[in-house]
């Protein structure tokens, strides 16, 4: 076939498997059969391999192209992406449309959709080819995950021919080269189920939630790993072209050729929202996708644009949040997690249970006088449900299922006995204990000071006094913030010029992939050092992993005794840390994960002590653990060898010949160590 020919055939092919891939994943009808599409995908392959000057980047074979990424880019966002406020009955939507009827002094329609839960994107599209996909992110600023959108299916890589004058542009002159479509990235509900039964049949652990899987699956930096989930582009709103309505909008957005829940409708009358909101809730649970209310707009888009945005939100819109789900679970432990502000807040560990489409772990019980409320104690059956559908809360103590030796729970003991060394007082007219003599703002500073030092991430450039300097100005505020500043917003400080700004930024940027236990251990959870954090990463792998461990887990690793793992259930329960970590993920933080099971001193303890000539005691253990032995503090029947240096300590040498442990010196280290 000579290139002509070939250039033709693969028009043809183009076309058919484009229709295929239309009906199947976007209308869910079959053309044909699956094996009869892979066959005409195959010979497309093969003959844009012949003629590689044909490939198109909206060919079907370019779905997946491309080497795995460094890292995300940043992109802002041509128009901010927004939340929407939550109500949770009707006497609120009845102020919401009160208060925008008093503005606009109109009387209008509205246009009513399901709410999806997954992860919000936007698409690019330039002269009908996809260009770009965004997150979310902060709503101003979010991430190009555009090589992993093109993996998905039922995204168009190129948008059905139609003609705009059909449609009531708000400005007609306007030519829409460029259209932007926002929507939820998706998993839907038996897909998810058949992903779980495939991993339980290959040995692997269950995927936690359809949500979370798919937020996570877009933030992979190999396009290959979303390709092999079952992700969908649902389609909510078209941002560019402008149009008169919300409902032709959605018209608009299908004759593209996007899939949208296709449960939106349009209603005279608030009266008839209301019922619409009793039908959905009623069917949701029949609907593919995991959903959580249900999205009312003002249709006009003229009077939705005309009423602006308050804070994060826009007034013309609201999500109508259904009722909470409920379950039924054990207390097993109540831990005290320490926050960022000093706040003792109690947190009930649970027996793992499903609430709402997802799986919950733990619920915060506020402070002590809640605890008291509720009469909840250790051993408990209690009723969960979440607040919004998001915090998990605990709603009632089903007190006849408690067992006889349940003891009330003594708050002031528990605090001296999670956190000894501290003192702690509970204000004046307050409900909550806080560590005396410690500010919000010394605590911030000195998280900060650790999340930058030598044994965590190693931020060059964030010493104590720059930290005072990015504090004292407002700039940071919380750890997230550190990766939100800028070369500009740091010059203006006094302690800082043009080059030494971009330096610090560079060197915050650069610490968004370091491995994974040097980010757990600058993270700061109480009683887990550089060793610990070690041992977590060889048995979790990610942060997303550690922070669903259970305690028994956690017992099972070595040197993890009870304090240990209380206080990190502590740290993963409390909500100001998970919502940071969600922070840091969204703005690029993405701790590697490196294997140390074939590293050649895997298996190997060894303890150091006394001067080494050419290395200090904490370069020495680093580099230790980089080979992949651990390092402890006392001799054990398990140590392999006793370093030392000049003046070793006399009782760890003394132990270590009485044991039989081969006491080795600097030089043999080096040798060790291969240097």
């Amino acid at each position: 076939m000579d290139k002509q020919a070939a250039s033709a055939r693969i028009d043809k092919l183009r076309e058919l498997i484009n229709d295929y891939r239309y009906h199947y994943h976007v209308l869910d009808e079959s053309i044909m059969s699956e094996a009869a599409a892979d066959s005409l995908k195959h010979e497309l392959s093969q003959l844009e391999e012949k003629f590689p000057d044909l490939i198109t980047p909206d060919s079907p074979t370019q779905r997946v192209a491309g080497k795995p990424l460094d890292k995300f880019t940043k992109v802002r966002h041509k128009e901010r992406m927004i939340s929407l406020a939550d109500v949770f009955s009707e006497e609120e939507i009845k102020d919401w449309l009160s208060r925008n009827q008093k503005l606009t002094h109109s009387k209008f329609s509205f246009f009513t959709d399901i709410k999806m839960d997954g992860l919000a994107c936007s698409l690019h599209y330039k002269n009908g080819l996809l260009v770009q996909a965004v997150t979310r992110g902060d709503g101003l600023i979010g991430e190009d995950v555009t090589m992993n959108v093109r993996t998905i299916e039922n995204v168009p890589l190129k948008l059905n021919n139609v003609n705009f004058g059909d449609f009531h542009l708000q400005n007609p002159a306007e030519i829409p080269e460029e259209v932007e479509v926002r929507g939820e990235i998706v998993i839907f509900k038996q897909d998810f189920e058949l992903l779980n039964e495939k991993q339980v049949a290959e040995g692997k652990k269950e995927f936690a939630n359809p949500r979370n899987l798919a937020a996570g699956s877009i933030r992979q930096l190999d396009p290959k790993i979303a390709a092999s989930r079952p992700l969908k582009f649902m389609a909510y709103d078209l941002v560019s072209p402008n149009l008169t309505t919300n409902h032709e909008s959605y018209e608009l957005i299908r004759a593209l050729g996007f899939r949208t829940s296709n449960q939106d409708k349009v209603f005279s009358t608030i009266e008839e929202v209301f019922h619409e909101i009793k039908r959905l809730g009623e069917t949701r649970g029949d609907l593919p996708f995991n959903t959580d209310g249900m999205v009312i707009k003002i249709d006009d888009r003229a009077i939705y644009q005309s009423l602006g945005i308050v804070g994060k939100t826009p007034r013309a819109a609201v999500a109508f949040k259904y009722p909470a789900e409920e379950s039924t679970t054990k207390v097993r432990d109540i831990v005290i997690s320490i926050g960022r502000t000093g706040a003792a807040t109690p947190v009930a560990i649970l027996d793992p249970v499903v609430v709402a489409g997802s799986t919950v772990r733990h619920a915060s019980l506020h402070n002590a006088d809640e605890i008291a409320r509720l009469d909840v104690r250790i051993g408990d059956t209690v009723i969960i449900y979440k607040a919004g559908d998001i915090i998990p809360q605990i709603k009632e103590v089903l007190t006849t299922l408690r067992p006889d030796d349940a003891q009330p729970f003594d708050y002031r003991a528990a605090l001296k006995e999670q956190y000894p060394e501290l003192e702690f007082v509970r204000p004046a007219g307050e409900v909550v204990y806080r560590v005396k003599g410690e500010t919000s703002d010394f605590i911030l500073k000195r998280s900060l000071e650790y999340y930058a030092s030598k044994p965590a991430l190693n931020i060059e450039g964030l010493g104590s006094k720059n930290v005072e300097a990015l504090v004292d100005a407002g700039l940071v505020g919380s750890i997230a913030d550190l990766y939100r500043l800028t070369p500009q917003k740091v010059a203006n400080l006094d302690r800082f010029g043009a080059l030494s700004a971009q330096n610090l930024c560079s060197a915050i940027e650069d610490s968004k992939t370091k491995p994974l236990e040097k980010f757990i251990t600058a993270l700061g959870i109480r009683h887990v050092g550089a060793q610990t954090a070690i041992t977590l990463t060889q048995a979790f792998h990610s942060i997303d992993e550690l922070a669903i461990a259970t305690k028994d887990q956690l017992l099972n690793l070595p040197d993890i005794g009870e304090i240990v793992a209380e206080s990190i259930l502590a740290y993963f329960a409390d909500e100001d840390n998970l919502k940071m970590l969600e922070d840091l993920k969204n703005l690029g933080v993405t701790p590697v994960f490196q294997d140390r099971s074939a590293a050649p001193l895997n298996g190997q303890s060894y303890i150091i002590s006394g001067t080494l000539s050419g290395y200090d005691r904490k370069a020495a253990e680093d580099k230790l653990r980089e080979l992949g032995a651990t390092v402890t503090g006392s001799v054990t029947k398990t140590t392999t060898a006793l370093i030392v240096g000049e003046k070793p300590g006399k009782s760890k040498t003394d132990k270590a010949e009485k044991l039989g442990i081969p006491i080795m010196q600097e030089a043999d280290f080096l040798k060790l160590i291969g240097e």
